[in-house]
C-alpha cells in the first residue's frame, strides 16, 4: 500500500518542482541589445563608429504586462564597454536580478550604452575631436529608450550611475540636466579634482610627443588615458595626430608646462571646478552619492574624492560620501558588494515607481 500510494504520488511530485524551476524562472530578468545609429557622433577625427550597441536589463515579466519603469543609466569605465559589462562571467544581471526579487528594489530598466572610442573610449564630454557625447546622450539616447521601451518618462523616475570614468560621467549629467534626472550614485568616481600631483609629473611628455599614432602609446599607464582626455576637453583639429592641444608642450626638445591649458583644461575637466556654475543643478537632485576605495594605486583619486565631498558640504550640497575598504573596482559587482547592498538601496529610496 505505501508502495502504491508513493507511486501516486510521484506524478503531483514532480509537478511541483516543476513548478517552482518554472517559477524561479520567472524572477530571472533579460538582455536585449539595441543599435542606434548616431549622426552627432559622426562629427570626429578619431574614428568613431556611429553604430552605438546599447544593453538592456528588462525586468522579470516585462513582455507580459503594460507597466511603465523606471530607468537607470550606467556609464562604464575608459577602455571598457557595455558588452564586457554584461559578458558571460560577470555577475552584473544575477546581481540585478537577485535584487529586485529580494526587494532591494522595485523592478527597473538598466541602460548601458556604448561609449568607446579608438581612443579609449568617451571622457563624457562634447568635443569636435573625441566626439560629442553630451549630446548623444541627451539627444539620441533618451529618446530611443523613451521611444522603444515601456519607461516613465519623467525626472523623477530617471537614475545615473556608472563607475570610474563612468562615475565621473553620472555625476556630470546630474549637474548639467537636473531636468532630466533625479538621482546619481556614483562608483569610484575619477576627475572630482586636481589630486595630488600636478599633471606635468604624471605623463612621460616627451615620449607622447613623439608619438605618430595612439599605439604608440603603449607602455606609459597614464599617457593613453591623458591624451584622451586632452582630446575631449583640449581639441584642436589643425593639430595631427591626436588633433588636441596637452598642458605640457616640447620647448627646445624639453618639455614645459602652459599654465593657460593647465586653466581651461581644469575649467572644463574637474567636477569641482564645475561646481562653481553648477553647483545649484546638484541642489534640484532628490539623492546624490557617491564612493571610493581607500586602496586604488592611483592614491589622487582618493585625496580628490575626500576634497570633493568636503566641497558640496561647504556649499550645503546634501549627499552621501563612502570611503570604503577596498579598490577602485573590486568590491562592486560582487555578492553583497557595494552594487547590491548599497548603489541599488539608494536608486530604490529615490527613484518614483509606477504603483
Amino acid at each position: 500500500m505505501k508502495t502504491i500510494t508513493l507511486l501516486l504520488l510521484i506524478p503531483f511530485l514532480i509537478s511541483w518542482e516543476g513548478s517552482d524551476v518554472a517559477a524561479q524562472d520567472l524572477r530571472k530578468g533579460k538582455l536585449v541589445t539595441e543599435y542606434l545609429t548616431s549622426t552627432i557622433l559622426v562629427e570626429n577625427r578619431v574614428g568613431i563608429d556611429p553604430k552605438r550597441s546599447i544593453s538592456v536589463y528588462l525586468p522579470r515579466g516585462y513582455d507580459e504586462n503594460k507597466k511603465s519603469y523606471p530607468v537607470v543609466y550606467y556609464f562604464h569605465s575608459l577602455g571598457y564597454s557595455n558588452e564586457r559589462l554584461f559578458a558571460e562571467g560577470n555577475d552584473v544581471q544575477p546581481i540585478i536580478d537577485r535584487a529586485i526579487a529580494n526587494g532591494v528594489i522595485g523592478e527597473f530598466i538598466l541602460v548601458a550604452a556604448n561609449y568607446s572610442s579608438p581612443t579609449l573610449g568617451s571622457w563624457y564630454e562634447n568635443s569636435s575631436t573625441s566626439g560629442r557625447w553630451l549630446d548623444f546622450t541627451i539627444k539620441e539616447l533618451l529618446p530611443y529608450i523613451d521611444g522603444h521601451f515601456r519607461t516613465i518618462r519623467h525626472r523623477d523616475s530617471r537614475g545615473l550611475t556608472g563607475d570610474f570614468t563612468g562615475g565621473y560621467g553620472a555625476i556630470k549629467f546630474a549637474m548639467l540636466y537636473p531636468d532630466l534626472f533625479s538621482v546619481v550614485y556614483a562608483l569610484h568616481p575619477v576627475g572630482t579634482g586636481s589630486g595630488l600631483r600636478p599633471m606635468s609629473g604624471v605623463v612621460d611628455w616627451p615620449r607622447l610627443h613623439q608619438a605618430k599614432a595612439f599605439s604608440d602609446l603603449g607602455g606609459d599607464f597614464y599617457a593613453p588615458g591623458f591624451v584622451a582626455m586632452a582630446q575631449a576637453y583640449l581639441p584642436n583639429p589643425d593639430r595631427p595626430p591626436f588633433y588636441c592641444d596637452f598642458v605640457v608642450e616640447m620647448e627646445n626638445g624639453k618639455p614645459v608646462t602652459k599654465p593657460d591649458k593647465v586653466a581651461l583644461l581644469q575649467s572644463r575637466f574637474y567636477l569641482d571646478e564645475l561646481l562653481k556654475e553648477n553647483g545649484d543643478n546638484l541642489r534640484k537632485m532628490h539623492g546624490i552619492a557617491f564612493d571610493w576605495g581607500r586602496y586604488d594605486p592611483t592614491q589622487s583619486h582618493v585625496y580628490s574624492n575626500q576634497a570633493f565631498t568636503r566641497k558640496l558640504d561647504n556649499l550645503g550640497i546634501e549627499h552621501i560620501a563612502e570611503e570604503y575598504n577596498g579598490g577602485a573596482y573590486d568590491k562592486n559587482w560582487i555578492e553583497h558588494g557595494r552594487v547590491e547592498d548599497n548603489m541599488l538601496p539608494f536608486l530604490n529610496r529615490h527613484l518614483a515607481f509606477e504603483k
